[in-house]
């Protein structure tokens, strides 16, 4: 039975650059998080990817790859606003189940709507509204399968502007020319503990009994995976926040200690404002200092501590100084910077400081200041105050004054699983 309507759209970034822009329509381009050679492209287009170009190519090489690629500079809110077009133009034609990316969606196929013929008409109409309504160079791939594991699958199948289906009845068959690796989810750490049980191929996955899935998986996903590639339904899960937080890549000018430093300020008054927008309160915060080709832990890039209950920016700012000159500040040549939020509690269930004194007398409060313990006093109406500002002016309507030089220099980025808040990030 087809349930499952699964919308994957193709170089999505670069499409958008050609969609908005119509000088780089049927041009190669490269979008990259900064433009200088030693970055690397984050979405190369259709056209690019003809050429050996894609995800993670580094600029140079794209350029030796293909001398006449376009390399553009990436905008995050207009692949927000263009995502949200594209919703409201599936939403049109069938009501949207989940977004499960800035470029992934799945619809639900239901009642007459799951027969094969009727389900590939409904799917051409999409392909149709998404061009009329968002723009010729959003180009689709789309799978109609059981599910969503298999649609995500079929849509893979044919790129770009492709149209899948896999019925109940064709599997294992449809899926044997897959690797394992094909599977979101399954990276290097997974395949290795799938070739600790025996398992190489997408035919011996399929094949492996229920319980060695639980043993390669370590619990029930191993259980659920087996369902999955049988065709069972399965609804979206409800998941837990436990962290949130932002990275960057720094531009070459603020490749120092002094920028790291700035950016790292600038990243953590975003998550903070986004802490209370989502109504959390963090008892931990990791930095991170990437000095080579991956995260320098072994060599003193990171820092780890716990805190009260807080989402106080200016307290969050001042741990981040204690981290900072914990060592991060001798790292002479960083490349790109972290900062994250972890074990998140949620409002309804933060417990306030036994210590905290609301009412505080002006000596008191000289004297938590002294001993560099965060004023109380009215600080939550006051980060209410700002993130009222700032929702209502721009992001930089006010801001602690440490991230003054580099109010630009973090600018919104899309993680993979989560869509920016325009009104937090701009």
């Amino acid at each position: 039975m087809l349930r499952s309507l699964f919308i994957d759209f193709n170089s999505y970034f670069a499409s958008v650059e050609q969609q908005l822009n119509p000088a780089l329509r049927g041009r190669p381009v490269g979008v990259v998080p900064v433009m200088a050679d030693s970055s690397c492209c984050i979405a190369a287009s259709i056209e690019a990817k003809a050429f050996g170009v894609k995800t993670g190519t580094g600029v140079a090489e794209a350029k030796r790859l293909c001398p006449g690629i376009a390399i553009v500079l990436a905008d995050h809110a207009k692949y927000v606003e263009v995502h949200q077009q594209a919703v409201a133009a599936v939403d049109r034609i069938v009501p949207v189940r989940q977004v499960l990316s800035i470029d992934e969606m799945e619809c639900e196929l239901t009642g007459r709507w799951r027969a094969r013929d009727r389900a590939i008409a409904l799917a051409q109409q999409v392909k149709a509204e998404i061009q009329h309504s968002v723009g010729a160079c959003m180009r689709t791939s789309i799978g109609i399968a059981p599910n969503t594991l298999l649609g995500k699958l079929a849509s893979d199948m044919h790129k770009p502007d492709g149209l899948t289906v896999i019925e109940l009845h064709e599997l294992p068959e449809r899926l044997l020319h897959l690797q394992p690796s094909a599977i979101q989810g399954i990276g290097p750490r997974m395949l290795q503990r799938l070739s600790r049980c025996g398992i190489e191929t997408m035919a011996q996955l399929y094949a492996a009994p229920r319980d060695l899935l639980h043993t390669a998986w370590g619990g029930l996903a191993g259980a659920d995976m087996y369902d999955k590639l049988r065709g069972q339904w399965y609804g979206p899960r409800a998941t837990v926040a436990r962290s949130l937080g932002h990275s960057h890549v720094l531009p070459p000018d603020l490749r120092h200690p002094e920028g790291a430093r700035q950016v790292l300020n600038r990243l953590t008054q975003k998550a903070a404002m986004r802490l209370r927008k989502q109504g959390f309160y963090a008892t931990s915060m990791q930095v991170f200092v990437h000095c080579s080709h991956r995260w320098q832990r072994e060599a003193g890039g990171e820092r780890h501590v716990h805190v009260g209950e807080t989402q106080d920016t200016g307290f969050l700012l001042h741990t981040l100084d204690q981290l900072w000159f914990s060592g991060l500040h001798q790292l002479q040549h960083p490349l790109a910077v972290g900062v994250q939020l972890c074990g998140l509690v949620p409002a309804s269930q933060h417990t306030r400081d036994l210590f905290d004194e609301p009412q505080a007398t002006p000596e008191a409060t000289a004297a938590q200041t002294l001993q560099n313990r965060p004023v109380q006093r009215d600080r939550a109406r006051l980060m209410s105050a700002m993130d009222a500002l700032n929702r209502t002016h721009g992001k930089n309507a006010i801001y602690f004054a440490n991230a003054h030089h580099t109010l630009d220099a973090a600018p919104m980025r899309i993680a993979f699983n989560r869509i920016p808040d325009l009104e937090t990030e701009r």
